[in-house]
Formats: structure tokens, C-alpha cells, sequence
């Protein structure tokens, strides 16, 4: 059973963060030069793609990396090189957190070439977020069709991650609407959930709630998925400064915002984790491959902390080490199909520091 535990000893997490960024000795990957000022690899990392404009997500297939851009392009990445023209180009609204944000291949992407991906648009004023179920040839959009709409949109607190589960379901995760919005707790709306769909985006039969896309309810700002070996969900959430939380989703359950930032009521789930102080979460990974021989399973990208950190859900705080440091923001983390690990960076955000290569696309090697 999963350890409930909430970090508030603020003491106590600035002298791990400074251990954790400053010491080689729980570093599992020989790092880098902080690739931030010098822009150099090593014999563990490798630059595959540079200049990215606010990169958002990443999926990889046996042949090729595909990376969205916030501002409405599907990037391409084959034979180590970013290719010049991208797969697909749309018109997002443009606004903090929304756009071109989340990506996902089909199960079954060698044979059908489906690519889906979440899309912010305005429409008589309002923010709407759809899902887009794309057909690729050869790099080259051929067919592009909304299988999922009216998700409703935020500013600042958009959601926007998608993933295939092992149930071959697409799980969608949606943000809140606004800080003051009880939407998370209404289950007639879509905002503030983690949606379950069939990859047409119709709602699945064996769904928790009759005739609806809602998996679980009561999220602010879902930002990461992954399933363990067990088939097990967890969802990585940042909370509004503080209380970001990994939660283990579970069908049919409440996660309690905006009434509850971590725990205190018995009548929602707890997280296995809440960081107090902001660590701002972002992609996360059960890694079930064979490269790397890591002490904890769950890979977890940082953007506020500026690392991806090896973390055991069950130990907690104490299990979490640093992998990569040096690059900025970390925005998301993938397993390749050899057991690589790519990561992309998140400095040219609005909350980065970019320097005049970023964003960056990395291959984690050993």
C-alpha cells in the first residue's frame, strides 16, 4: 500500500534541495556540463534537437521522435535530426498555458499512423480545449479530425496531457477553469478530470460513471501520467504555488480540489506525495527497460526544481535523487523503445531562463 505523505518541513526540503543539486554522489547518471551555458554533451547525454519554440510534449515510435510546440507545430525527429519542415501546423489560441500541449501515438501507430494531440482554440470569447486524431505519411499531415470537443479551457491552468494506458484507453488529463471554479466537483463538466476514451473518443462502456468520458474527478492542473507494471495510474498535478501532488487515480474517485490541497478531508483521496514547496511537476515514468539500473522505478520531470529525479513513490522524499541537472526546466520525460530516455527542456516558457539554443530535445544514453 502506498505511503500518504506531505512534506511540510520547509527547512528540511531547501537542505535536500541543495543536496540534491549540488552532490555527484546521488547523481545515477554521470551528468553533463550544465548544458544551459555551454551547450555540450557527454558520453550520457546527447542533444538531438535544438532552438525548440516552448516545447510542450514527446512521444516516440521505433523510428521517430515527434515533439509539440505550444504555439501549433508537430515537430519531427528521425535519424537524429530535427527535420526542417513540420508534420503539422495549427492555430492555437495563444495564451499562457494552452495551445498545441499534449501528444500521443496509437498503440498500433506502425500500422494505422494515428497521432493524437490536445489543441486550445477560442470561440465567441471563451477558452475550449479538443482532441485532434491526426493520420500521418511520410512526415506529412494527411488527415486531421476532432474526435473529442468542448473541454472547457484556462489561461493558466490547462491540463493538456494526454497518454495511451495499457488498456489500450486514451486518458486525457483537463485543468480547472479558474482557481475560484468548483467545475473539479461537478461531474457534469469536463474540467478538472482525467478522462478515459476509446481512440475515436467515444466513451468506453466499462467507464466508472454511466455515459461519461470521467475517470476521476477533483484535479487543478493534471501534468504527467504513467502506469506501473501492475497497472497501476499515477498522475503528476501542480497545486497553485504549493501542494503539487502524485496521485495514485483510481476509477470513480474524488482528489478534492479546490476543497482540498493534499489532505485534510476524509471525504477525497489523499496523494502518495505533496511537495511543499513547488516543485512544478511535469511528465512522469514508470521505467520498465533494461539501459539504466535505477534505485527507484518512477522517472519525474521539474521545471520549478530544475531536474528529472529518480523517485520511489512508496519510500518518498528520501528516495528522490537527482538523474539530469544543468539544462533549465524540465518539461517532459519518455522511454524510447531501446530504453533511452528523452527529455525536453522548458526554458523559453515564460518562467525560463533560455539561453540561445533552447529548447532542447535529450537523449539520455547510460
Amino acid at each position: 500500500m502506498y505511503k500518504k505523505i506531505r512534506i511540510i518541513a520547509i527547512i528540511a526540503v531547501v537542505i535536500f534541495s541543495f543536496f540534491v543539486l549540488t552532490s555527484d554522489m546521488d547523481t545515477t547518471i554521470p551528468l553533463p556540463f550544465p548544458l544551459s551555458t555551454s551547450n555540450s554533451e557527454s558520453d550520457s547525454v546527447r542533444i538531438l534537437a535544438k532552438n525548440l519554440d516552448k516545447p510542450r510534449a514527446i512521444a516516440v515510435s521505433e523510428d521517430r521522435i515527434f515533439v509539440t510546440e505550444k504555439g501549433g507545430y508537430i515537430r519531427v525527429i528521425q535519424n537524429n535530426t530535427l527535420l526542417e519542415s513540420p508534420l503539422a501546423i495549427f492555430r492555437p489560441a495563444n495564451v499562457f498555458d494552452g495551445g498545441l500541449l499534449g501528444i500521443a501515438l496509437h498503440p498500433d501507430f506502425s500500422n494505422n499512423h494515428y497521432i493524437y494531440v490536445f489543441l486550445t482554440y477560442e470561440d465567441d470569447g471563451l477558452l475550449w480545449n479538443k482532441i485532434f486524431r491526426i493520420t500521418e505519411s511520410e512526415n506529412k499531415l494527411k488527415n486531421a479530425e476532432t474526435i473529442f470537443d468542448k473541454i472547457p479551457g484556462s489561461k493558466f491552468t490547462n491540463g493538456g496531457f494526454i497518454k495511451f494506458g495499457p488498456d489500450g484507453k486514451l486518458y486525457v488529463g483537463t485543468g480547472t477553469v479558474s482557481e475560484l471554479s468548483h467545475l473539479p466537483q461537478d461531474l457534469d463538466s469536463l474540467a478538472g478530470k482525467i478522462l478515459r476514451l476509446n481512440d475515436d473518443g467515444t466513451i468506453p462502456d466499462d467507464n466508472p460513471f454511466s455515459d461519461s468520458p470521467v475517470y476521476s474527478l477533483g484535479h487543478r492542473n493534471p501534468q504527467g501520467m504513467t502506469w506501473d507494471d501492475k497497472g497501476n495510474m499515477f498522475a503528476a498535478e501542480i497545486g497553485p504555488e504549493k501542494n503539487d501532488e502524485i496521485n495514485l487515480i483510481q476509477a470513480g474517485k474524488n482528489y478534492g480540489w479546490p476543497e482540498q490541497q493534499c489532505s485534510g478531508n476524509d471525504n477525497f483521496e489523499d496523494p502518495i506525495l505533496c511537495y511543499d514547496p513547488s516543485i512544478e511537476p511535469g511528465g512522469i515514468l514508470f521505467y520498465s527497460g533494461d539501459k539504466f539500473d535505477f534505485e527507484s522505478p518512477f522517472i519525474m520531470a521539474s521545471m520549478n526544481a530544475d531536474n528529472l529525479y529518480q523517485v520511489d513513490f512508496e519510500e518518498g522524499l528520501s528516495s528522490q535523487k537527482s538523474i539530469l541537472s544543468g539544462i533549465g526546466r524540465v518539461r517532459d520525460v519518455v522511454q524510447g523503445p531501446d530504453g533511452s530516455l528523452y527529455v525536453i527542456t522548458s526554458n523559453t516558457d515564460g518562467k525560463g531562463f533560455p539561453d540561445r539554443t533552447d529548447d532542447k530535445l535529450l537523449r539520455i544514453l547510460k
